[in-house]
């Protein structure tokens, strides 16, 4: 009988919506210069991205439950199960599709999956780490066996297209050059199989006591946004400074609960922010022999997504012993997150 203390990670999918778009194309389709393409490469490190939204029609093509249900797919294939072995399911976005249905319950009627509990969690940039811990905890408590983690954020539809971005201030037109869209699946079970990783650890703490915001996303419903009220609007500035500080608390925290030392890490998956941003992340973290899997210059900050597509870059790339740890640190009101997983 498989060990109920333990988790397994059994396999791992992603989704991204339509063809990739680099920064020259961004830049031309907001009416800016080409200065701002070369400005986007240096400043924020982000060669291209994909987006839900069309930038010529200005119409959403991919939903959430869209990529949701895509990466789904390939994470039960993946896992080797179809999705009657799921008994949980919990999703983690900042960005669902609708305030109801849940995108969650969406995706699991698409997949035929009923009569299972099924957890929305809404949570920016550790939402998908919220959702490992809590699936994690309610399979370790018995009961289900297996469950179907989703991460995934489509934050460009939020976005005003027709704007004039001359005149945007720069923590409006900040969020236009870092985010991408896309989701990702996990299955995870109390019966491991030859493939799979162990998650040793998931943390997450609220550290934002008395801290403003460093971004935020509104909701208006009815009413429009006036003038001062932006939909989207970033504390670069801050999150500048604080990300890298919680990232290094993360990562400490994460090496004392599972008593690894930093030359035990052979893998590291930093917040996603920015290019820019992980390379100063990993230089505070100070792991030079772990292997950096950082996907953000490709896909552009995915939220919810991201820790999804850098698992997926390593699982086959394991062998026994090898150990990884991943870091996020939700700024909208600062939340830091980890987990360490290690091959059997």
């Amino acid at each position: 009988m498989a060990d109920v203390s333990e988790v397994h990670i059994l396999g791992v999918g992603t989704a991204l919506p339509g063809a990739p778009v680099d920064n020259p194309t961004l830049a031309a389709r907001l009416g800016l210069d080409t200065y701002w393409g070369q400005w986007i490469d240096h400043f924020v490190g982000t060669d291209t991205r994909h987006m839900s939204v069309d930038l010529d029609s200005g119409e959403v093509v991919s939903t959430l439950a869209d990529l949701g249900e895509t990466a789904a797919r390939l994470a039960l294939a993946a896992a080797g199960l179809g999705p009657d072995a799921v008994d949980l399911i919990v999703m983690g976005t900042a960005t669902p599709d609708k305030l109801m249905p849940t995108t969650v319950n969406v995706v699991a009627d698409r997949l035929g999956i009923d009569g299972v509990p099924t957890f929305q969690l809404q949570s920016g940039c550790t939402g998908a780490f919220q959702a490992l811990a809590v699936a994690s905890r309610l399979l370790v408590a018995g009961g289900p066996r297996t469950a179907l983690v989703l991460g995934g954020d489509v934050g460009t539809k939020v976005f005003d297209y027709g704007a004039d971005f001359s005149r945007l201030p720069p923590r409006e037109l900040i969020n236009y050059m870092l985010f991408g869209d896309g989701a990702g699946a996990a299955v995870l079970s109390v019966t491991p199989t030859p493939a799979a990783v162990t998650i040793r650890q998931v943390s997450t703490r609220l550290t934002g006591l008395g801290r403003a915001p460093g971004q935020s996303l509104d909701w208006f419903g009815a009413r429009p946004p006036g003038p001062d009220s932006p939909t989207v609007a970033e504390d670069y500035k801050a999150i500048e400074e604080l990300v890298p500080v919680m990232s290094e608390e993360i990562l400490a925290e994460l090496l004392a609960d599972v008593g690894w030392k930093p030359g035990d890490v052979d893998y590291v998956l930093p917040p996603q922010l920015s290019g820019r941003m992980t390379t100063q992340i990993m230089e505070r973290l100070a792991l030079p022999d772990a292997q950096e899997v950082s996907c953000v210059r490709r896909t552009g900050n995915t939220g919810n997504a991201t820790p999804f597509f850098q698992l997926e870059r390593i699982l086959d790339q394991m062998t026994s012993g090898d150990r990884a740890v991943g870091v996020s640190v939700e700024s909208s009101k600062w939340i830091r997150a980890g987990f360490a997983v290690e091959k059997a």
